[in-house]
């Protein structure tokens, strides 16, 4: 439950107070009881804003684990309480949180994006791919924060901070867009999305698209372009497919694997040209094209073929 400041109580408690002397002072008792009532509905049924988890971008907030799930081999949902079931954690549609934990006598700090919103009261979600010791040979360590979080038990409690981020996503089809940390932001309006995707860098798009698909009055349509190295490795599969189900005609998906099965419906191999010419919206000036991924997938496949696609770079934005 909010509660309200003094400052706000001392007003509310002036502002009732002159209104019934002066209905007094008319002797309108009709019109008093009539004040009455409506003050005691406002009060009893008014609409009170959400209380925010996230008051302070600099400030760390330990949250606690309440629940975690197995989503596959390497895949967990985490579910963090909120610090009251009233509360939620502000984050805005398209801006992430970051974690930080001392681990092995160090601070590792990693950005995370939710796939709960702020439609959820009590609790936050983090579907988070774990990426274990001696698995990749690149990586013999895996991932120390992923791995930190596969040891936590619950009530075992980990520091968020945010939000954080350079787009904001306001809603039908309005972006708010930061050329850099510290510039002003810049509104776009897209009727189109073009988002490439690969492997955790689902989060922000699902939270893009969830936003869309919940609003009927939102006529965005979204392309996804989803990369992975397998099948097994298409995180929130599922999720996706239900919106693609039933909103044919606002969420448009397609995916690519490196290592495709037999019997493989989707395409094969790295982003390419053809791929983008087939599954994301043409170029225009209402279409804005998203993506999130690993470096070289962003640096040596997106932007070169979007480049010979025609998708100008004042319609982009990197995650």
């Amino acid at each position: 439950m909010t509660h309200k400041s003094r400052s706000d109580k001392t007003h509310l408690k002036s502002t009732t107070h002159h209104a019934v002397k002066r209905i007094y002072m008319t002797e309108d008792y009709g019109m008093l009881i009539t004040f009455i009532i409506h003050f005691i509905f406002k009060l009893l049924f008014g609409k009170r804003r959400p209380a925010i988890t996230l008051q302070d971008p600099n400030i760390k907030y330990a949250l606690r684990l309440i629940d975690k799930e197995i989503v596959s081999h390497d895949t967990r949902k985490f579910r963090f309480a909120l610090p009251s079931p009233d509360h939620v954690l502000g984050l805005p549609i398209g801006q992430h949180i970051y974690l930080s934990a001392r681990i092995d006598g160090k601070l590792v700090v990693r950005p995370y994006t939710p796939v709960s919103s702020d439609d959820d009261k009590g609790y936050v979600d983090l579907v988070v791919k774990i990426y274990f010791k001696d698995v990749h040979p690149k990586f013999p360590e895996g991932g120390k924060m992923s791995q930190y979080l596969e040891s936590l038990k619950i009530n075992d409690t980990i520091d968020f901070r945010g939000p954080s981020g350079l787009l904001v996503y306001k809603g039908k089809g309005v972006f708010v867009i930061q050329p850099e940390k510290k510039a002003p932001g810049e509104t776009k309006t897209a009727k189109h999305l073009g988002m490439i995707a690969g492997g955790t860098g689902i989060t922000p798009m699902l939270q893009i698209i969830s936003a869309v698909i919940k609003d009927p009055a939102d006529k965005t349509v979204c392309h996804l372009l989803f990369a992975n190295q397998t099948e097994k490795d298409i995180l929130l599969r599922p999720e996706l497919e239900e919106i693609q189900v039933n909103n044919p005609d606002r969420f448009k998906l397609w995916f690519t694997v490196d290592k495709a099965p037999a019997d493989w419906e989707y395409s094969q191999g790295f982003i390419s040209e053809d791929m983008i010419r087939d599954h994301l919206p043409p170029p225009s000036e209402d279409t804005l094209i998203l993506m999130c991924g690993p470096p070289p997938m962003i640096q040596f496949a997106c932007n070169p073929n979007l480049d010979r696609v025609g998708h100008a770079e004042s319609c982009r934005f990197t995650f």
